[in-house]
């Protein structure tokens, strides 16, 4: 299916603002060049514009890339970290959040607790 990234092992962002303008080959010469990471590998990059409204997705499929493009209406804003030329690591719960327009680190969420017994 196209664009399927549920499939990915691993999500992606690209702190701070990318060049909207940038095509799919542009995409993936940044990912190998500023991040050292594989751009064909069972990976979901996203990229976000300077506005914050709007974001791209790169996804290999196999057989080729997948370009996905999302523009919020109605001043809708994104919070995106800002850090720039770094790649950070998401968690699915972590991408959702941030799709929402919630930050990536939420205070209040709940922390998964290593198995070991408390008293």
């Amino acid at each position: 299916m196209i664009g399927d990234i549920s499939k990915a092992d691993a999500i992606y962002i690209a702190c701070g603002y990318t060049d909207m303008r940038k095509n799919i080959n542009g995409l993936a010469a940044y990912v190998s060049q500023v991040f050292r990471l594989d751009p064909m590998s069972n990976a979901v990059f996203f990229f976000c514009g300077h506005k914050r409204d709007r974001l791209k997705a790169l996804f290999w499929e196999g057989d080729g890339f997948v370009l996905l493009y999302k523009r919020l209406e109605g001043g809708g804003r994104f919070r995106w970290p800002g850090t720039p030329e770094e790649a950070k690591r998401l968690t699915w719960q972590q991408l959702r959040w941030l799709l929402e327009g919630l930050s990536i680190e939420q205070k209040t969420a709940v922390k998964s607790v290593s198995k070991r017994f408390v008293v």
